[in-house]
């Protein structure tokens, strides 16, 4: 839709860093007790890092979200206004859908 192939690969992206910095955690925990305090510390360090850049990225993604969010609801609005018995046609369905898939259930 609106660089939805590029969102998906940056979700995914960001889904095997956060996979692999819970294997370094991981690691990191179970290497903990045999490490000297200079090399938890540098450790330390660099898992922070690492998480700081991912939060960088997960905002990153959060903000395109957002403005693919606001592009539809812009262009539902423009529809709305330009066919007004049209929309109300489609909620009347889809209400309609709704109702009858609810009363299945």
């Amino acid at each position: 839709m609106y660089g939805g192939s590029s969102s998906q690969r940056s979700t995914a992206s960001l889904r095997a860093d956060l996979s692999s910095l819970k294997n370094d955690l991981d690691s990191l925990v179970n290497r903990a007790s045999g490490m000297s305090d200079d090399d938890l510390s540098q450790a330390y360090t660099q898992l922070m890092a690492k998480f700081s850049s991912l939060r960088y990225a997960a905002k990153g993604i959060a903000s395109q979200a957002s403005q693919q969010i606001n592009r539809g609801v812009e262009t539902t609005t423009e529809y709305v206004k330009d066919k007004p018995m049209q929309s109300m046609a489609v909620a009347a369905g889809a209400g309609l859908l709704l109702g009858l898939l609810l009363k299945r259930s």
